[in-house]
C-alpha cells in the first residue's frame, strides 16, 4: 500500500469517533466518504521525495468536502489533475452543506487562487507535482446549527486536543515520508504545525515559510508578470540570504514564498 494512503486511512481511523459539542452541530468526515478520489490523489501525487510540502488548516465546504483534494476547487481537481471519482454522502447532511461531489456548482475561492497559481506554471499537473505536494492538516469539516463553517482555531481547546494530536502525528509522517527541503503554511494556523511537526521529526533546519490567504494570490500573479515577486515573501529560517541575493521583496504577507523558496533561479512567468 502507497505510504501516505496507509497514513492517511490511520489518521481516518483516529478521527472518527470523536465527538463535538456545540457550537458544533455537524462533522463532515471527508476521507470517510470521498475517500476514492482522495486515494487517487495520493496515489497519483504522492510519491517522494519532494522539495516542497504546502500545508492548508482544513477542507472548505465546496473543495476537499466535495472533492476529497485539499483545496478541491472541482474544476481544477477534474481538468487539470484529471481526477474524478465517486463522492458518497456524510451519514448525516446539513441542508444548507449538501454533498455533490464533483457536480458541486460552487467555487472554492483559496482553491480556485492556489490551484490557478500553480496551473498558470506549471500546465502539466504531474510537473508541478513531480517536486510539491498541497496537504491540509485537519480532514474535518465543523458546521454550526446555521451551516455556517467553524475553523479549528475557534473551537473548544479540550475537544481540539485529540484532533490535534492526531494531526500532528500524521504531519510529522507525510514530513518523514516525503523529505522536503521546505514548509510552506497557508496561514498561520497552518505554518505553526509544519513548525512543531517539523521539530517532532528533526526537520527544524528546513525553511519555513507562510502563504496568506485572499487576494495576495491575484497580486503574486500581477506582480510576477512584471518581473518582480514582491505579493509579500515570508520566508523564515535559511533560505532568506538567498531571497535577498536574488532581489525578492521582503514583506509581511506571502503570496508567491513558493517562487522564492524553490525557484531562485528562473522568473516563473518569465
Amino acid at each position: 500500500m502507497h505510504p501516505l494512503i496507509q497514513a492517511a486511512r490511520k489518521l481516518a481511523d483516529s478521527l472518527r469517533g470523536l465527538e463535538f459539542s456545540p457550537p458544533v452541530a455537524q462533522v463532515y468526515r471527508p476521507l470517510d466518504y470521498a475517500w476514492q478520489p482522495h486515494q487517487i490523489y495520493l496515489q497519483r501525487f504522492g510519491g517522494g521525495p519532494k522539495r516542497v510540502l504546502f500545508l492548508g488548516m482544513n477542507p472548505g465546504p465546496f473543495g476537499m468536502a466535495q472533492t476529497g483534494v485539499p483545496f478541491g476547487e472541482v474544476a481544477a481537481v477534474r481538468d487539470w489533475m484529471g481526477i474524478q471519482a465517486a463522492v458518497a454522502r456524510p451519514s448525516r447532511e446539513h441542508p444548507k452543506r449538501p454533498i455533490d461531489g464533483f457536480g458541486c456548482q460552487r467555487s472554492e475561492v483559496s482553491g480556485r487562487r492556489l490551484w490557478g497559481l500553480f496551473a498558470a506554471r506549471y500546465p502539466q499537473a504531474g510537473d508541478f507535482f513531480a517536486g510539491h505536494f498541497v496537504q491540509n492538516f485537519c480532514p474535518l469539516v465543523w458546521m454550526s446549527e446555521s451551516g455556517a463553517n467553524l475553523t479549528p482555531d475557534k473551537l473548544a481547546a479540550t475537544e481540539m486536543a485529540a484532533v490535534e494530536h492526531a494531526c500532528l502525528e500524521h504531519l510529522a509522517e507525510v514530513v518523514q515520508l516525503l523529505q522536503p527541503s521546505y514548509l510552506i503554511g497557508v496561514g498561520g494556523f497552518a505554518e505553526a504545525r509544519l513548525r512543531l511537526a517539523a521539530a517532532a521529526c528533526g526537520r527544524i533546519e528546513r525553511a519555513l515559510a507562510k502563504l496568506e490567504k485572499g487576494d495576495a494570490f491575484d497580486d503574486a500573479r500581477q506582480v510576477g508578470q512584471q518581473g518582480v515577486i514582491g505579493a509579500g515573501v515570508a520566508l523564515l529560517g535559511e533560505g532568506f540570504a538567498a531571497l535577498a541575493e536574488h532581489d525578492i521583496l521582503h514583506r509581511e504577507a506571502a503570496a508567491f514564498a513558493w517562487i522564492a523558496a524553490v525557484e531562485f533561479q528562473q522568473h516563473p512567468f518569465g
